[in-house]
Formats: C-alpha cells, sequence, structure tokens
C-alpha cells in the first residue's frame, strides 16, 4: 500500500519539482510556463506547439485564499509530472523508429569492423583455415564418407567466394542509409501503414504524423478534458484561441480567448478548480505510465534487436576469415551468426510493424471516440497492457525459430541431408549449436525437470563452490552461514578432539577406581562390593552420568545399581548437616539411621546395610588415634564408654572434655569407632548368614543403632567432641 500511495502521489510530485516550468503565472499576467528540460525533445502537436509548453489554466489563489493555493500546487505538480511521462514516452517511440541512434555510433562500427578484420582476416589465418578444412575432406574421403566430402569441398567453395566480399565492408548491409536495419524499418513502417488505410506511406512523414497524434491523443486531449472538463477543439475558434495562447506561454490570453469564442463553460473551469481535477490527473497518471512502459518496452525490444544484428556481424567476420573452412563447429559457427543476424533483422522489423500498428490503431480509436477521452484512454492502457504480453509470446516464438533454422542449416552443412535414426525428415542437434534448438517435434530447449537437475549438478560443482569463494552448494539456502559454522567447527575440532581424549582418559580411570573398590574383575558382585564401588566413584568426582555405566562394567545387576543408589539416597536424606561437624561421622551416623528406618518388606536391607558398612569403614578410618597410649579403665573414659546415658553425655561440657585432655578425647573417639564398624559388618553378615534368627538380627541391629545414637549425641551436643581435634 505504501508503495502505491507513493507512486500515485509522491512519484509525480518528485517529478514535477525536477522538471517545473520556469516562472509563476498569475491570474491576469503571463505565464512563462514550460518544461525546459524536455523542450530538447522537441515534441510537437499536430498543430505545432511543443508538447513542453503546456500549462495547466487554472486560478493560483493567493493569501487571502489558501485554499485554492494548495489545489493549485497539487494540480501543477501532477501536471507537470503527467508531462514529462507523455512527452518521454512520445519522443522515445519516434527516436526509436527513426533510427536517429543508429546514426550516433555507425561511423565508429563501420571503423572498429574494418579495423577488427584487417586483424583478423590475414593470409596466415587463412592458410591455416583453409588447411584444416582439407584435412578435414581428405579424413572423409579416406573413411568413405564422399557425400560428406563434397559437402565440405562444395562449403569451403561458398565461404572462399562469399569471404571477401562480405570482409570489404563488414557491416555495410547492416549500418548503411539503405542497408538491411533501415530496410526493415521502412518495411514495417510501411506494412503498419498499409494495415491502416495508407497505401503509400512515407516512413518519414509517417513516424513525423505519428508522433503528433500521440502527442494530440494522450497530451492535448487528455489535459483540455482535465483542464476544462471536454475538449475545447471541437470549435475551431477555440481551438485557435487554446493553441495560441499556450505557444505564447500566457495563461490570461488562455481565458480571454475561451471567453471570446464562446466557452464559458471552459473559462468558468478554469478559474474555479475543483478536487475533482486531481482525481482526473491521478488517472492521467497511470495511463501515461503505461504509455511509457509500453514505449521503453518497444523502443528497447526495437533498439536490441538491431544490435543484435550488428553483433552477428561482427562473429560473422570470424566465420568468414576462418572458422567457415573448417567442418563442425566452427563451420556450424558461421551458419549461426549467418542465420541469427538475419532473423535479428526480420526480428526487428516486426517489432517496427507492431509498435507501428499499435500506434496508429490506439490513434483510430481516439478519432472514432468524438471526444470521450477518458474513457479511451483507460481502454488504451490495458490494449498496451495485453500488447505487452503478445509482444512476450512473439519473441518467444521467434527466438525458437531462429534456433531452429540454424540448426537446420548446420545439419544440412554437417551431413549433407539432414536425417534422423528413425528416418523422419528433421531432428537432432548439430555440432556446436548448444542445447537451445528445436527438436524434431517441435518443442524447443529441454523440459523442467532436466533444467533443475543441471541446476542441482551445477550446484553441487566444486567449480561452483571455489566461484563462490568456497561456499559449498551456494545455491542453497543458508549455505554461507553453514560455512561460517563449518569453519568454526574446524578451528574447534582439535580442541573437540583434545576434550574427547581426557574425557576418555577420565572413564578409563573411573573403570580402573570401580575395579579397585571391588574385587578387581568385572564379575557378579555382592551388595556390599557394590556400595563400594559408589563411594569410589565419587571419590574420583565420576559424574552422575557415569556411575551406573561404570557399575555395570564391574559386573553389578540393575537391581543391585538401582538398590544402592537408594541406599545413598537414604542416607543423604538421614544426615544432619552441621557446619561445625565432622562429615565422616555425620555420614556414618546418617547410614546407621537409614538402617533404622528402613525395614520395611521390600526395602533394600542389605544394600542399605552394605551403606552403612561402607560408611563405618570411613568413619573408622578417620577416627585418629591418640598419641600416647591410654588405659581403657581410666575412669572418665569407661564412663563414657559403658556408664553414661545419652542425657549424660549430651550433658558433658566443653570444659570437661579439656580437662580430660586429647589423648583421652581422641581415644574415645577412635574406641567408638571401631566398635560402630565392627557392629556394622555384624550386622551386614548377619543379614547374609541363612543361619541367623530374625531375634539376632534384631539384636544386632539394635546394637549398632545404639551405637549410633551414642556417636550422634556426642558429636553434635557439644561443639568440641571425641572427633574433633582442637
Amino acid at each position: 500500500m505504501f508503495w502505491i500511495l507513493f507512486a500515485l502521489f509522491v512519484f509525480p510530485g518528485l517529478i514535477g519539482a525536477a522538471a517545473g516550468a520556469s516562472g509563476t503565472a498569475n491570474e491576469t499576467g503571463s505565464s512563462g510556463g514550460g518544461i525546459d528540460g524536455l523542450s530538447w525533445m522537441n515534441v510537437r502537436d499536430s498543430s505545432g506547439v511543443p508538447l513542453a509548453n503546456y500549462s495547466f489554466v487554472t486560478d493560483h489563489g493567493g493569501i487571502l485564499d489558501p485554499a485554492a493555493t494548495v489545489l493549485w500546487t497539487l494540480l501543477g505538480l501532477e501536471f507537470t509530472g503527467y508531462m514529462v511521462i507523455v512527452i518521454s514516452a512520445i519522443w522515445l517511440i519516434g527516436y526509436a523508429l527513426s533510427f536517429q541512434w543508429l546514426s550516433l555510433f555507425s561511423t565508429a562500427l563501420h571503423g572498429l569492423a574494418r579495423a577488427f578484420t584487417q586483424t583478423v582476416a590475414t593470409p596466415m589465418m587463412l592458410i591455416t583455415a583453409a588447411t584444416l578444412g582439407a584435412f578435414c575432406v581428405a579424413w572423409f574421403a579416406l573413411r568413405g564418407y564422399h557425400a560428406k566430402a563434397t559437402t565440405q569441398v562444395v562449403t569451403m567453395l561458398a565461404v572462399a567466394t562469399l569471404g571477401p566480399m562480405f570482409l570489404a565492408d563488414p557491416l555495410a548491409e547492416v549500418l548503411s542509409p539503405d542497408g538491411l536495419l533501415a530496410q526493415g524499418r521502412d518495411l514495417g513502417i510501411s506494412v503498419a501503414a498499409g494495415l491502416n488505410g495508407d497505401a503509400t506511406p512515407d516512413p518519414a512523414r509517417l513516424i513525423s504524423t505519428l508522433q503528433g497524434k500521440l502527442a494530440d491523443n494522450f497530451a492535448r486531449s487528455p489535459l483540455q478534458v482535465w483542464n476544462f472538463g471536454h475538449v475545447v477543439d471541437s470549435a475551431p475558434a477555440c481551438r485557435s484561441a487554446w493553441t495560441t495562447g499556450v505557444s505564447a506561454g500566457d495563461d490570461g490570453r488562455v481565458r480571454k480567448g475561451l471567453r471570446e469564442c464562446g466557452d464559458g463553460t471552459a473559462a468558468a473551469r478554469a478559474d474555479n478548480p475543483t478536487m475533482g481535477q486531481v482525481g482526473t490527473g491521478l488517472i492521467l497518471l497511470i495511463c501515461g505510465t503505461l504509455l511509457l512502459l509500453f514505449a521503453v518496452f518497444l523502443a528497447v525490444r526495437v533498439i536490441k534487436a538491431a544490435l543484435d544484428s550488428i553483433y552477428q556481424g561482427f562473429l560473422t567476420i570470424l566465420g568468414f576469415a576462418a572458422g567457415g573452412f573448417i567442418y563442425g563447429p566452427t563451420q556450424n559457427f558461421l551458419v549461426r551468426s549467418l542465420v541469427h543476424g538475419f532473423v535479428a533483422a526480420a526480428r526487428m522489423t516486426l517489432y517496427v510493424i507492431f509498435l507501428s500498428f499499435y500506434m496508429v490503431f490506439i490513434g483510430n480509436i481516439f478519432e472514432q471516440a468524438q471526444g470521450h477521452v477518458m474513457a479511451v484512454l483507460v481502454t488504451a492502457g490495458l490494449v498496451e497492457v495485453i500488447a505487452l504480453s503478445q509482444l512476450k509470446h512473439l519473441s518467444s516464438s521467434i527466438g525458437k525459430g531462429n534456433d531452429w533454422i540454424a540448426n537446420r542449416f548446420a545439419l544440412a552443412v554437417q551431413n549433407g541431408v539432414p536425417r534422423t535414426a528413425s528416418g523422419g525428415s528433421g531432428g537432432g542437434t548439430a555440432l556446436g549449436m548448444g542445447m537451445g534448438t528445436v527438436r524434431a517435434g517441435g518443442s524447443g530447449g529441454i523440459g523442467l525437470i532436466p533444467k533443475l537437475a543441471m541446476l542441482n549438478t551445477l550446484n553441487a560443482s566444486p567449480a561452483a563452490a571455489w566461484m563462490a569463494g568456497g561456499v559449498v552448494n551456494p545455491m542453497n539456502p543458508l549455505s554461507r552461514r553453514r560455512r561460517k559454522m563449518d569453519k568454526e567447527n574446524m578451528a574447534a575440532s582439535p580442541m573437540s578432539l583434545e576434550t574427547h581424549e581426557w574425557n576418555k582418559s577420565a572413564r578409563d580411570n573411573w573403570i580402573h577406581k570401580a575395579g579397585l573398590r571391588s574385587d578387581g574383575t568385572n564379575g557378579p558382585k555382592t551388595d556390599l562390593q557394590v556400595a563400594n564401588i559408589l563411594d569410589g566413584l565419587y571419590d574420583s568426582k565420576a559424574p552422575d552420568a557415569m556411575l551406573i555405566p561404570a557399575m555395570l562394567w564391574a559386573g553389578a545387576t540393575h537391581q543391585q545399581v538401582i538398590n544402592a543408589e537408594r541406599a545413598l539416597a537414604a542416607q543423604k536424606a538421614s544426615m544432619m548437616v552441621d557446619p561445625i561437624g565432622v562429615p565422616a561421622v555425620q555420614k556414618a551416623v546418617a547410614a546407621t539411621f537409614g538402617v533404622h528406618n528402613h525395614l520395611r518388606d521390600g526395602d533394600p536391607k542389605s544394600a542399605i546395610a552394605s551403606q552403612a558398612v561402607v560408611a563405618a569403614d570411613n568413619f573408622a578410618r578417620h577416627a585418629l588415634a591418640p598419641v600416647n597410649a591410654v588405659d581403657d579403665n581410666d575412669p572418665f573414659v569407661r564412663w563414657v564408654m559403658q556408664g553414661a546415658s545419652l542425657d549424660q553425655l549430651a550433658a558433658i561440657t566443653p570444659a570437661q572434655w579439656r580437662a580430660a585432655g586429647v589423648d583421652k578425647r581422641l581415644h574415645i573417639g577412635n574406641q567408638l569407632a571401631l566398635r560402630h564398624q565392627t557392629l556394622a559388618h555384624a550386622y551386614s553378615e548377619a543379614l547374609h548368614n541363612p543361619a541367623a534368627t530374625t531375634a539376632q538380627i534384631d539384636r544386632i541391629r539394635m546394637e549398632f543403632v545404639n551405637s549410633g545414637f551414642r556417636i550422634s549425641t556426642l558429636h553434635t551436643a557439644n561443639q568440641l567432641s571425641p572427633w574433633h581435634h582442637a
């Protein structure tokens, strides 16, 4: 929507501001209205008035009438933009048909062609090419291809005969005033004029007349309808008055002339502009833009076809200088250049006919409209759109025919008679004619699927990757981002490899540690061995993701692994974290409480007991023995180890511990840890002893649990305990 509004409102204003007429008009005085930037085009209507002098006659408002001033500004911008578009389009059509553009560089092209011929068509080049051609004739004769050898001899004689005549002045038939292009232009204009009833057309006069009619139909009449509401040219006196006033560049004179010729309606519209005129201006801008696009498209086609013929003329120089003597692609190159040159001239002629016919046809529509300019103008816009579509199909058909004709001539030269394996009347592709030739069935080129396959092959080619700056499959989406990622991955790959090697070393170490904490093999394991393996892996800082694989590798079953992890979880859930406590004591006590809290059917009692054994072993390992021997019969030692209750143990103060001394305190802690370790092993063994009764197991378990309570009381009740070293 933004671009539509820009094209309808802003763009015409920019054109009007850039090419606006110098000078301003007032209501009563004269206006130097004119588009100086386009006056050099000298586009005139049928009355001889330059379109660059046209002006939009209306009230300019003033300080006391700002609304009229704004309206005049809008209309002025629209008018200037419309006139720039229409004048450019009409000039471009006339310029393309007049072939004035060809005279700008014809002399230069003549000189360039002669210099190119002198450089290429040397005696040495001729002798070399003729020698190669004679070798081909000899080869065909020796192989028994007499018809082909004869055809080659005839072709070489034809090239030797026609070549000097062409190379004497290579582009004479193309660039001369009565040459191929000029005659094609005259033929096209004459055919178009004859189709519209002109039996003896003069091309130069017809182009001038055509521009005048286009100016009347797309500039003069639409402007009068826009400005005054109707075509004032219908009255001869008003036509003369408007022509005289506009030619003089005097808006006041135009108003006065319209009043004097009796067209009061037109004079009133000039004095009272309306917003409706702004809408009319938008319609004219759209129609004018379509005309400009039509003119540009066709003019470019005409000029391109003429330049294609000149280009093929340069290629023909190479063919007559050397390539035409040599059998194969080089000889077919000459044939193709000759055919393409003539077809390009014919294509230009058809384009001229097409353009001239449509211009005359649109002019006839305006003549039959009898003043209904706006309706015909809109219709003309639709006709131009349809004409562009038709021209596209015409160009495609000519291109296919061009390739087919060139291929047929090349096959005739190459094989003597064009033939197919099936004995049909024609088909196949001559050497060097490429993939664009028309095949026997009449369809040109190759299908969509083969084209896509070719595109995919090109995309996957290493050469395409090199040309695209090292981007593999450059036509794929995100290919450049993928290249960036690949480069980053390649840069990081040494580090990634090193990281994987380190991870493997760590994994090997964890597996080794698992073997050390069991029996050194990866056979079946007891619950105690599995608990020891799990404890060793934690000591080695093995990540959680590696615990299960390592235990399974060591020989544990899946159920044993599950039970071991559950037992460890029970220990962690039962542990009370004390910042000033001893971790080994806390884990041993927590494992003991885990045994006490998991007595239900289904609880993994063996795994939990095994975890308690591991914790008790670690506790005993970390409980320091005294430096100096301590007598077990010492009253304080005997009282703490055997006689004191839990409440009495909890009542021991730090001062009492200090009074007892470090050796006694460490002796008590070491003995309690060893006794707790013994009870943990006894309970675990009782669970696996078939001869042990339930009462015996319960008694050992209660002794083990009571030991845990005594240790927990001594450890948590005081800041200074048998396991604190201070």
